[in-house]
This record gives structure tokens, C-alpha cells and sequence, in this order.
């Protein structure tokens, strides 16, 4: 765990992707359901607008009936084809609720490819050690190979 106090609590995944930035961030933002959640999990989009303060709400189903987990929050920042910040801290509206994290996915070239640094910052070391428990590692790590399938394919 890279985590600690002056980092945010943070976690954090890299991947290089053989694709120019502007092809990752074209799949990132066009296609986010086909890869935002672990397979066989599936995505649903239920607002997505793509500025800072933008609605960011998705809901990830599971194979198996009841399995789902809804994230609700907003877009604190977006630089096309460079990066994107999101937060459940605030639902549309700047509407306060019970924060988790904070996440960022940020592309940089590399070559002919792009380098992909997907981050997740945590209120507290509890709210981060949790995140790990649940499988931020595999899991994002497993995202951001669907994410790279869909930009090299």
C-alpha cells in the first residue's frame, strides 16, 4: 500500500496502453460503460456529463440477481484527453453526501502509447485500507486491461 497521509491516502494503479492519448481518451469518454467495471460485471450510465461539476452516477450489476453498487457523485475536473477527477463527496447539485474517495484517471504520452495513472485518494487510512480490502488492485487493474483491449483492438 502507497498510501499515506500527505498523498491523500492514496492508491494507485499504471498501466502503458499501445494507443495515442487522444484514442484512449475517445474510448474513455465514448465507451466508459464497455469498461468501467470488472467483467462479468456490467455498467450502467445513469447520468454522465462530461465538465467539472458534471452528474458522474453509474451503477455496476453483477451476474448473480441483487448483486449492484451505485456510485453517485460529480466531476471535479476534466481536461480532455488528459485527465479526469471524480468524487462521491458531492452528488449533482453540489449536494453533500458520505464520501468514499476521490479518483482520477490521468493519460500522458509515452512513445507511441499513453501511460495510464488511475489513482484513488481516501479521506482516512480506514476508508483506504477498506478500498484495498475490497480489491482496488485487482480490480482496477482488471479495468484499466478493458479499457486498453478496447484502445488496442
Amino acid at each position: 500500500m502507497s498510501g499515506n497521509e500527505q498523498n491523500g491516502w492514496q492508491l494507485t494503479v499504471e498501466r502503458r496502453i499501445a494507443a495515442r492519448p487522444e484514442r484512449v481518451w475517445q474510448v474513455v469518454t465514448e465507451r466508459l460503460a464497455e469498461w468501467w467495471c470488472p467483467k462479468p460485471w456490467r455498467t450502467e450510465i445513469v447520468a454522465l456529463e462530461w465538465r467539472a461539476g458534471g452528474a458522474f452516477h453509474t451503477v455496476m450489476r453483477g451476474p448473480n440477481p441483487g448483486e449492484e453498487s451505485s456510485v453517485a457523485g460529480i466531476l471535479l475536473e476534466v481536461e480532455p484527453g488528459r485527465r479526469f477527477v471524480f468524487s462521491d463527496a458531492f452528488k449533482a447539485g453540489w449536494i453533500p453526501q458520505t464520501p468514499f474517495m476521490a479518483g482520477c484517471f490521468e493519460l500522458a504520452p509515452d512513445g507511441a502509447g499513453t501511460r495510464l495513472t488511475a489513482w484513488s485518494r481516501h479521506w482516512d487510512e480506514a476508508a483506504m485500507k477498506h478500498h484495498a480490502e475490497m480489491g482496488f488492485a485487482e480490480g482496477w487493474g482488471v479495468v484499466t486491461d478493458q479499457l486498453a483491449a478496447l484502445c488496442e483492438g
